[in-house]
């Protein structure tokens, strides 16, 4: 590498292939850090050619801007269009939140700023000239940032490096323009007559200062502003419209020119559009691409924007990564002894951010593709929905930007003033929750060896019972011996284990009177007679392991668990009348709930996965058949277990790996239970073979029950990271799920109910403190903090 030693690499020869925002960015930034630096921009199209046409920017990336060029960020703030409000249209209706605080400008605009920096600072501009490959200009550049888009020729030449990642989504849309602008980021939905699409749009350029007018009220024809290249005098606007592909091909569109599909869009929205047209631009259909890439940098070459990750347009991130990418490289090859540090702490701190924005991406494109489930809800509530759809926005942060409408949303909902949407009531057949929080099962691996729960239990379950959830749930409960995971599993197979629950739910309907107490049943199968998850999760006993049993006789982990017996029809049949046994001892012992346990890989489970269940005869091959088991021990139980006493079913909503199952699958087999006499589906997802890859983070399982219950009608628990009650408010009144069941954080905290209560100034009958512990419904004083503050200060 040509650069002097030292803190900064000084990287003196630098190739960008892309003329895009982040790529000239990117140069403005490094040449300006180094005016020594000879810096190239390769673009193969023609400076003015773009794709799209207005970019939104948060005051987020508009600080890292000011901050690092002044100059452009002056120039940005000349060009901005700024609004506040968005407006729903929803069946004729429009809905308006304020608060939101965006700012746009011209694609085109954007560019010229960045083009007249560049050459201010003496970058090299090539145009309508193809890069040479990235490897070759490599040899003689100190660094190649390959900023050259979704389709990235660089990407694509060293996948073997990148390890990308390509997802396909099942949307087509379209960029086009308005010759006016919009006063609010609009969102309207039209009915195609073979399905529905969506418009998303919003302006992005001024309309242009009225003429001067002559003493008769006639504009001057001599002071016209100059309408700049596709940005008319009007104003301009930018124009999405997008619907799930089976529509887009229903109706024709694959067809479609440029041209006349821009006057189709225009036809559909023409009341939003108030009649105008709309203009095109290298306007065409497509599908969103998802790009993961397991590495950004290669040798010299390094990613940067769409080439290393992509983010949905709902969102409007694309152009805010690539410059945050830009500011972050900047700063990493100025802070760090050399390149391959600098890469290295790029990759490091973007990293993250990106995920968490793609995790955001995911959940808001994943909505606007079901966006048709959403459609029957009531105006404000569907409204809230789009608006918390990414889960960035929630119902607090909602609420302080505009009361008024969180309020509507509310009232329309029926929840009464004053009262978070989390302390209102949910009835389940017979029993009544006062509140929408569940205590999740959670597997404490310490009963006695016979299965016994002890005092352990009494205390863990019943603190949380004081604690003001609405349900408190035990943990998987085993139905036999064999069936337990560990030795410590707590059972339900014998009349002591009846006794001692008995002792639990006496506890909580005595001393926490209201909060319901439910038994979740169920099976190891091909997971059990393993040790205690922090003795080595999954690991095999180091003596004393029972034979196990599964749908196929496949081991969990292979090398590692044993092989489990494949169950036959005769032993199905033993297996099914453990169960009612456990029911019919769980109803005598007091419990308000019963849940049976179909999720995480154990037996039950196990059928329901293509994964794991291979069987050949009728409880194996198709969906319906790997129902057959799980649905056939469903209604024993539910004929056991009284009919006034509602029954719930986990699923793992889909099994994070290929061939698994799908959120497709989990919608049927939830309508299977539902079918059956379900009265909610718990849905999580997961657990079920070890080489699942999930998409962890916030609220991550949250989306597979919202789709479950809007596509269904059924009643669901949301579970999978919802920390905060926050989350749980704007899950509840957004119709995303109707319970939500909480794990860490209740043992993080087990009055946490209680407390998100208090932090809510609310006191109302969804969150009763227990008597003994009013006295402690007030948060603490933390030390003093009226001390003088200083008055004069001498130098």
């Amino acid at each position: 590498m040509t650069g002097s030693a030292g803190p900064d690499p000084r990287p003196l020869k630098v190739a960008v292939l892309g003329g895009g925002p982040g790529g000239l960015y990117a140069a403005a930034l490094l040449k300006r850090l180094d005016p020594d630096r000879e810096i190239t921009v390769w673009e193969r199209n023609a400076p003015d050619d773009t794709f799209g046409f207005g970019v939104v920017l948060s005051d987020e990336t508009l600080g890292g801007i000011e901050h690092a060029d002044p100059v452009v960020y002056r120039a940005l703030q000349a060009e901005f269009v700024r609004w506040d409000d968005i407006d729903i249209v929803h069946r004729g209706r429009t809905l308006t939140s304020g608060g939101h605080g965006f700012a746009a400008l011209g694609r085109r605009r954007l560019l010229a700023i960045l083009h007249d920096r560049c050459r201010s600072l003496g970058v090299r501009l090539v145009f309508r000239t193809e890069a040479p490959p990235a490897a070759q200009l490599a040899r003689d550049h100190d660094l190649v940032i390959a900023a050259d888009g979704v389709h990235s020729t660089t990407r694509t030449a060293h996948a073997d490096a990148f390890r990308p990642q390509l997802t396909t989504h099942r949307c087509r849309y379209i960029w086009l323009s308005a010759d006016f602008a919009l006063d609010a980021f609009r969102f309207e939905i039209a009915d195609t007559g073979h399905g529905i699409a969506q418009l998303h749009a919003y302006p992005y350029a001024h309309p242009s200062p009225t003429p001067p007018r002559t003493s008769s009220g006639a504009p001057r024809p001599s002071h016209p502003a100059p309408d700049r290249p596709g940005e008319p005098g009007g104003g301009a606007s930018t124009v999405i419209v997008e619907m799930r592909e089976e529509v887009w091909r229903a109706g024709g569109l694959d067809t479609y020119d440029e041209s006349a599909s821009a006057a189709w869009c225009a036809a559909l929205f023409a009341d939003s559009l108030g009649g105008r047209p709309l203009r095109t631009n290298n306007s065409s259909w497509i599908a969103f691409r998802t790009v993961v890439n397991e590495r950004w940098s290669h040798g010299r070459i390094v990613l940067l924007g769409d080439a290393a990750h992509t983010a949905h347009f709902s969102i409007g991130s694309g152009t805010k990564l690539a410059v945050e990418d830009a500011l972050a490289l900047a700063a990493c090859l100025r802070e760090q002894p050399t390149l391959p540090d600098a890469l290295a702490a790029y990759e490091t701190e973007r990293r993250p951010v990106v995920a968490s924005t793609q995790r955001a991406a995911r959940a808001s494109l994943a909505w606007f593709e079901d966006l048709a489930t959403y459609t029957e809800q009531p105006p404000h509530q569907f409204a809230f929905n789009l608006l918390t759809r990414s889960r960035r926005v929630t119902h607090d942060n909602l609420r302080l930007r505009d009361a008024e409408f969180t309020d509507a949303v509310a009232a329309e909902a029926g929840v009464p003033t004053g009262t978070p949407p989390m302390f209102t009531p949910f009835r389940l057949r017979g029993l009544t929750l006062r509140n929408r929080v569940v205590v999740s099962p959670m597997d404490m691996y310490a009963a006695d060896g016979d299965g016994t729960p002890g005092d352990f239990h009494l205390v863990h379950l019943g603190a949380r019972a004081l604690g003001g959830a609405g349900l408190v749930m035990t943990e998987m409960v085993c139905v036999s011996p064999e069936g337990r995971i560990t030795p410590a599993c707590t059972g339900l197979y014998a009349p002591e284990h009846e006794r001692a629950w008995r002792r639990v739910t006496d506890f909580v309907h005595t001393q926490a009177p209201g909060t319901a107490v439910g038994v979740q049943l169920g099976h190891s199968g091909r997971k059990g007679s393993t040790r205690r998850m922090w003795e080595g999760i999954d690991q095999p006993l180091p003596d004393g392991n029972w034979p196990l049993v599964a749908p196929s006789a496949l081991p969990y982990r292979p090398g590692v668990n044993q092989i489990p017996h494949a169950l036959t029809t005769t032993e199905l049949t033993a297996v099914r009348d453990q169960f009612t046994r456990s029911a019919a001892a769980a109803a005598r012992a007091g419990f308000d709930l019963l849940e049976l346990h179909c999720a995480h890989g154990y037996l039950l489970s196990a059928f329901l996965s293509p994964l794991t269940n291979r069987r050949t005869d009728a409880y194996g091959g198709s969906l319906a058949g790997r129902l057959r088991f799980p649905l056939e021990v469903f209604d024993a139980v539910r004929e056991q277990w009284p009919k006034d006493r509602p029954m719930t079913v986990r699923i793992s909503a889909t099994d994070w790996a290929e061939g698994g199952t799908t959120p497709d699958d989990a919608v049927a087999i939830a309508a299977a239970f539902a079918e059956h006499g379900a009265d909610a589906i718990d849905v999580s997802t997961g657990q079920v073979v070890p080489h699942e890859r999930p998409d962890f983070g916030r609220s991550y399982q949250a989306p597979f029950a919202d789709r479950i219950r809007n596509t269904l009608g059924i009643p669901v628990i949301a579970v999978g990271a919802i920390s905060s009650w926050d989350d749980v408010n704007s899950l509840i009144l957004a119709g995303r799920t109707d319970l939500c069941a909480l794990a860490r954080p209740h043992l993080y905290d087990p009055h946490w109910t209680l407390h998100a209560a208090a932090e809510q100034g609310y006191t109302g009958p969804g969150a009763p403190w227990p008597l003994p512990y009013q006295a402690g419904s007030r948060t603490p004083p933390a030390g003093r903090t009226d001390a003088p503050k200083p008055r004069l200060t001498l130098h």
